[in-house]
């Protein structure tokens, strides 16, 4: 891994707050390992191995029930350990795959039916080279037979930019970690209510209530990035979803412990209806087709 990597949290502790039965970890990837499973050569970062057994035992020991696995762009569009994951937990796990413009109709059917239902889409400049629009318009018309739907990340400072291409998308858009605001501004602010309003105006628009610990100024326990996560909860709780981000790629400041990540949800989704619709409802929903 890089010199500077930090390894995920080697022992979190157990959460106060119990998640309720059948609580889906919406966001969460698996990195390796490399010998099986060669990181891309393309790659912006080199992980450490963050391997399927490691995420399921994190999965029981913070007491969720189901997996969405995200694949993340050190992987890039080589999904063998995204696959093989999602083959090993069979119906208790869901993926979000990274496709190519040339991938065949056979490839994407394989996923099908191993349990991809996304699409990722990364437009951070950081992680990823440049791609064009019509590229993602192409993936994103294919992908819609299949009634999967597309996940984006980008960072706030690109979301005015990104609107019109956002809006034109035919499927279900989930945005990732909020569209990570700076929540040095404040809730009110212009660039957040942005967001906000793009939900608003699109029903087809869901997102992420993730990754606090990307997000605040302050630290643990993330007390600075609860009024933002706790908006979206209450103002559009049929389109919210929540994930640990496992195992924290590219986490510069410090490593989370995923105890305490679990410990932040009562404070964003303060009832027990809300918790229901963010960690049961609405992921089962959208990636098991499945009213809970």
């Amino acid at each position: 891994m890089d010199p500077d990597y930090l390894p995920f949290h080697p022992n979190p502790k157990v959460p106060d707050f119990k998640v309720p039965a059948g609580s889906v970890d919406a966001h969460c990837h698996v990195f390796g390992p490399a010998a099986k499973f060669p990181y891309s050569p393309k790659r912006k970062y080199t992980p450490c191995d963050a391997p399927k057994e490691k995420l399921f035992a994190l999965r029981d020991y913070l007491g969720f029930s189901r997996n969405v696995i995200v694949q993340a762009s050190c992987h890039g569009t080589d999904n063998a350990a995204l696959i093989d994951a999602l083959e090993t937990a069979g119906d208790l796990a869901r993926g979000v795959a990274v496709v190519s413009p040339d991938i065949t109709d056979e490839e994407l059917a394989a996923m099908d039916a191993a349990g991809v239902r996304a699409v990722r889409f990364n437009f951070v400049k950081r992680l990823v080279d440049a791609t064009p629009k019509e590229v993602f318009i192409g993936i994103a018309e294919r992908i819609a037979k299949l009634g999967w739907h597309i996940v984006v990340y980008f960072e706030a400072p690109d979301l005015e930019d990104l609107i019109p291409f956002l809006e034109s998308l035919p499927t279900t858009v989930v945005v990732d970690h909020m569209g990570r605001p700076d929540v040095s501004k404040g809730v009110d602010h212009p660039d957040f209510q942005r967001f906000v309003d793009l939900l608003a105006r699109n029903q087809n628009f869901w997102t992420k209530v993730s990754c606090p610990e990307r997000l605040t100024v302050a630290g643990p326990p993330y007390a600075d990035v609860v009024p933002f996560a706790r908006h979206l909860v209450e103002t559009f709780p049929d389109r919210v979803l929540w994930g640990t981000d496992w195992p924290h790629p590219n986490m510069k400041s410090h490593m989370p412990d995923d105890g305490q990540l679990v410990d932040v949800i009562p404070q964003i989704a303060p009832t027990e209806e809300l918790r229901q619709k963010l960690l049961i409802d609405n992921p089962m929903r959208l990636y098991w087709q499945t009213e809970a």
